[in-house]
């Protein structure tokens, strides 16, 4: 895996209304969380300087709204068409910031990322205008009678501020910015404290291929109250973020005040509901993702497993084969399976829950905490916990680390019970042969999005989640029409 080209000797500044400015509030040291070095410094922005990245992008949305359709795919695709140039430098500084292996970090990162550019690119020239059946009127003392026509047409919502998380920061930034630049909007990018340099790069990237001042803007800092400026200022007219849902829950009671449009991903805990005629190997590879694929730092991971007592032992055995042979370790390694967290106090949160398992009386089967190989790092190993009650914090409780809980139930109804049994709704699993009685199951999980015996994703569906999982869908064309709004247009026949 080639090194990065970034350095701590980089000079890394915020961009605000086509300015490159140096951060108000200093710098902040971004930690790579497999060697707990520095690898390079973020500028704290303050809240003034949020302010002026939400002034700056509501100055520069009408001439960015008039823009031809087809000039802002040009801008995108040129964007996809750089990001695929620079991939060499930045899948390496996505692996020092992020602690993703080098297969999600070159498979994961930057290559979808340049997938979403292109795929917003091809439908920023589409119309998105609904023609309305003519309608005979009365008349009326407002209005004569007669036929009246009409046509749904959709406007950009505005600024929007686009508050990404760490885990996978540049695909998911890309995800919100694409589709709102394509169709008009107008961004104020945040990217998550932990890493950030990406995201600075990538708005470096934007402003060489000539998207215009103040149409892309990005702010960092580690302190809270310049994005919470963004979910204030009456410059802003959407926020979309992703992360915690208490965070979404004050980003919601924030932007009341001002009516803010809202696109809240928020937690998960995914059910892995595993029925007495799955497909054991199938329910196995999906569940043991959790470990292997960012560290279970993903919030449709199927972190519970909900299993008919008839084939408990089995699938148990299955996991608790696998989770100690996974490698653990240097992430830049191709064949490291399971890096680090991404920093020591997410370890530690990770590790309390699993002792809260313990101490509610669960068995911890694999126990994954401080890993003794790794000298440095924020390692948590693959860890699995058999033997628990729906009511036990670590299957409440979003753990958003490599942890796997098991739950047995007894019959078909108890098992969606304690499926829907959180506050969370993001994304589930049905594990069956009978695809017809998965497919109906399926459609009684309260889950925004359901996996058939597959973890695969389908990136055209709508994804967002039911309950406190969020407000909102985005992907595909859903993630177009979320960045605007509908406007009635009518007139007499």
């Amino acid at each position: 895996m080639a090194q990065s080209t970034a350095s701590i000797d980089k000079t890394y500044k915020l961009l605000i209304g086509g300015q490159w400015v140096v951060g108000d509030e200093g710098t902040c040291a971004v930690v790579n969380p497999a060697t707990e070095e520095i690898v390079g410094y973020a500028p704290e922005a303050s809240v003034a300087q949020a302010e002026a990245a939400a002034q700056a992008a509501q100055d520069a949305f009408p001439a960015w709204w008039r823009t031809p359709p087809t000039e802002r795919a040009r801008l995108l695709q040129a964007l996809a068409d750089t990001l695929r140039e620079r991939q060499g430098d930045l899948v390496p500084l996505i692996i020092s910031e992020t602690g993703a292996t080098a297969m999600v970090g070159s498979r994961m990162q930057v290559p979808v990322a340049i997938e979403r550019c292109e795929r917003y690119a091809r439908s920023a020239t589409r119309s998105w205008d609904i023609a309305l059946p003519p309608s005979v009127m009365q008349a009326t003392p407002l209005a004569a009678g007669g036929l009246i026509g009409g046509v749904v047409h959709r406007q950009p919502v505005g600024v929007v501020a686009c508050i990404s998380p760490y885990n996978f920061p540049l695909v998911n930034m890309v995800g919100k910015i694409a589709p709102a630049l394509a169709v008009g909007c107008t961004v104020v990018m945040k990217p998550a404290p932990q890493d950030p340099l990406a995201i600075i790069e990538l708005a470096e990237i934007m402003h060489a291929v000539g998207f215009p001042p103040g149409v892309v803007n990005v702010i960092t800092s580690s302190q809270p109250a310049p994005a919470a400026a963004l979910t204030t200022s009456p410059n802003v007219d959407m926020v979309s973020f992703t992360g915690s849902t208490s965070v979404g829950v004050r980003i919601m009671e924030a932007g009341a005040a001002t009516m803010k449009r809202q696109l809240l991903e928020l937690g998960g805990k995914g059910a892995g509901l595993v029925l007495h005629d799955a497909d054991i190997a199938k329910a196995v590879g999906a569940i043991q993702s959790v470990w292997s694929f960012h560290s279970g730092q993903i919030c449709t991971a199927p972190t519970r497993a909900i299993v008919h007592r008839s084939r408990y032992d089995e699938l148990v055995a299955a996991l608790a084969a696998i989770a100690p042979n996974l490698k653990v370790g240097d992430p830049t390694a191709m064949d490291t399976l399971v890096g680090p967290v991404i920093s020591a106090a997410q370890r530690g949160r990770i590790e309390s829950y699993i002792q809260a398992g313990s101490d509610e009386g669960a068995d911890v089967i694999v126990d994954g905490r401080r890993p003794t190989h790794m000298e440095r790092g924020f390692y948590v190993a693959p860890t699995l916990i058999a033997g628990c009650r729906a009511d036990m914090s670590p299957v409440q409780e979003e753990i958003f680390g490599p942890v796997v809980v098991v739950i047995p139930f007894d019959d078909e109804d108890e098992g969606i019970t304690i499926a829907n049994g959180t506050e969370f709704g993001l994304y589930d699993y049905v594990f069956s042969q009978d695809t017809d009685r998965a497919y109906r199951i399926a459609r009684q999980l309260r889950s925004g999005n359901v996996g058939i015996n597959s973890a695969q994703r389908n990136h055209e569906a709508p994804f967002g989640g039911f309950k406190m999982s969020g407000v909102g869908r985005d992907g595909g064309d859903f993630g177009m029409l979320c960045y605007t709004e509908m406007q009635s247009l009518i007139w007499p026949g």
